[in-house]
């Protein structure tokens, strides 16, 4: 019998590597009334958290208050709305001609070299060549649009520190005034400025990006040129909303939305953040049992 730590784990492989088992293992409706648990399966109950406290009910259709001003800060939740395992929420690869990108020809290539384990061009566990499947950093925008879950935000007057659940990461957006790098060393997660175009909002560009990193589930590429700009709008007390616009003039013709108003839903100070951490050593165990006697690897 395996170990309960491996089992666990396993259960997160599955949910970045099989769509079989993303279809069994069924995501949380909402941080608030259900806890992620692919990472701690079996551990606590699902209205309970890591430290067996009861989760609080979700504010969900309730009356907000106006939105304080300059102040994202918080512990938010997307509910199933990020995690977007077809790819960008707002352009899943799901063959609908609407949500055919602009690809230059050089973007076209890219992505046909892209083997997702998941989607219309989903080929076998063992075949995949996703980055994130072998434990590298989901880098950025795809930490924005893949698996994005309960989000942790803290502000100080020169930064705003993003953390997010999956991979336990965390980001810094400078809103000191500079601006961006012009030559930059490539970073998983780039470099990061915000301004505040009004009250409510802050807008946030990232340059200086890591090729080697997906944008998002479905392999869609990136260049060295990539901007990304994230607007997050807090409409109220409870609410904030996400929209991310991806341009990259070499992969694409012109930019592209690929979250459009996201909304995520403000949760009590005490709330717990469970881990998803991606483990080698769990994966290498997922492919000798599962992966590759799927692929039909070492069977032939």
């Amino acid at each position: 019998m395996l170990k309960p730590l491996i089992v666990s784990g396993l259960v997160l492989v599955l949910s970045i590597a099989s769509p079989l088992a993303r279809a069994q293992v069924a995501p949380p409706q909402s941080a608030t009334a259900k806890v992620q648990t692919a990472a701690t399966a079996g551990h606590a109950p699902l209205d309970h958290d890591g430290w067996g406290r009861p989760v609080t009910a979700s504010t969900n259709g309730q009356k907000s208050a106006p939105a304080p001003r300059h102040d994202i800060s918080g512990t938010w939740d997307p509910g199933d709305g990020g995690i977007q395992q077809l790819g960008a929420r707002a352009m899943p690869e799901d063959g609908r001609p609407e949500h055919r990108l602009p690809y230059t020809p050089l973007g076209q290539e890219a992505l046909n070299r892209a083997k997702p384990s998941n989607g219309l061009r989903s080929v076998l566990p063992a075949e995949t060549n996703d980055p994130v499947v072998t434990c590298d950093p989901q880098g950025m925008p795809r930490e924005d649009l893949y698996e994005l879950r309960a989000t942790q935000i803290i502000q100080t007057p020169e930064k705003v520190f993003l953390m997010y659940t999956f991979g336990k990461v965390w980001r810094v957006v400078w809103t000191d005034g500079r601006e961006l790098p012009k030559d930059p060393e490539p970073r998983w997660y780039g470099y990061s400025v915000g301004k505040w175009v009004d009250d409510y909002t802050l807008v946030v560009q990232t340059t200086g990006l890591d090729e080697r990193t997906w944008i998002d589930r479905a392999g869609r590429p990136h260049s060295s040129d990539l901007r990304i700009e994230e607007r997050y709008h807090r409409v109220d007390q409870n609410h904030l909303e996400l929209t991310v616009t991806i341009d990259d003039p070499q992969m694409y013709t012109k930019p592209w939305v690929a979250l459009d108003k996201l909304q995520f839903e403000l949760q009590p100070p005490s709330f717990d953040v469970r881990e998803m951490i991606c483990s080698p050593s769990e994966f290498a165990e997922y492919n000798k049992l599962i992966g590759n006697p799927a692929s039909d690897k070492g069977h032939q």
